[in-house]
């Protein structure tokens, strides 16, 4: 991707044995939770959303701030105003958690709990998701761990467009047909997503059908509809809003039973399908 031109964010002086990456997200926390401050002064904490800028920096080699208002209820795909004016809410069948905003994948009763965060838009859940995600289904399906995704959509507001709540919007349309369609369908985007993250090619329900139909007996009349009239819109408003609640710091965040393992190296690329199993059943056994 091109460069683009712009001024650079102030760095912090790096931690002890913190990753280029962590640095960058550390370096938005102060200016965050300001915003948050101001904006849910009844929010038990705020949260850095900083993997905008490490994506931005690392692959286009610029800094970028966070402006107050990208925070929760801010501008396209990050708050609960997002959606057709007026929209009910609907949540989708199989959906869990604080108001069925959390999406559970793998035996109920699996010892172990891999939450993940993620944005659509969000480069690094793509490469998560294409070098490690084979690892992580073959620990679902041997029954000892299940997976809790939180997603999020504050890219929107970042880079512009609607495509990381719309294409929410149409996961929580397959969600609502199985959690097998929801995890197939998840997957099928992340092998969609364009290589330019400013592209919003999410924000198409065209395109989302196009990629649905990848997804064997996806495209059913009902799935089809709701994805054309949005109808899962502000619930996906909500499950964005409710990443603000966590206390993840950016995208890809992976935890093992609330614990962080780290799923990226130190040069912004996923770490080996080893390190991750190991990363893994070490966190597992700390429990």
């Amino acid at each position: 991707m091109a460069a683009k031109k712009t001024v650079s964010a102030k760095k912090t002086p790096p931690v002890r044995n913190a990753t280029p990456h962590d640095e960058r997200r550390h370096e938005h926390v102060a200016a965050l939770r300001q915003s948050e401050a101001r904006q849910r002064a009844f929010r038990r904490r705020a949260v850095v959303v900083g993997s905008v800028a490490v994506v931005l920096a690392m692959a286009a080699g610029i800094g970028i701030g966070l402006a107050a208002g990208d925070g929760p209820g801010a501008g396209s795909g990050s708050g609960s105003g997002a959606g057709k004016a007026g929209a009910k809410l609907v949540t989708p069948a199989h959906a869990g958690g604080p108001g069925g905003t959390v999406i559970t994948w793998g035996k109920t009763g699996a010892p172990t709990t891999v939450q993940v965060y993620e944005d659509l838009r969000c480069p690094y859940c793509a490469a998560f998701e294409k070098d490690l995600g084979p690892t992580l289904n073959s620990m679902v399906a041997s029954g000892k761990v299940k997976v809790e995704f939180h997603m999020a959509a504050f890219l929107d507001k970042r880079l512009g467009g609607q495509g990381s709540q719309t294409g929410l919007a149409a996961l929580g349309a397959a969600l609502d047909e199985s959690v097998g369609k929801f995890k197939a369908f998840h997957d099928a985007l992340y092998a969609a997503q364009p290589k330019d993250e400013s592209t919003d090619t999410f924000g198409s329900s065209a395109k989302l059908l196009e990629i649905a139909g990848k997804v064997p007996g996806l495209r059913t009349p009902a799935f089809n509809k709701a994805v054309k009239e949005g109808t899962y819109l502000p619930w996906a408003a909500k499950v964005a809003d409710a990443f603000y609640d966590s206390d993840a710091t950016g995208t890809p965040t992976v935890k093992v039973d609330g614990r962080t393992v780290n799923v990226l190296d130190s040069t912004g690329e996923p770490v080996s399908a080893a390190a991750f199993t190991q990363a893994v059943e070490r966190a597992a056994a700390a429990g």
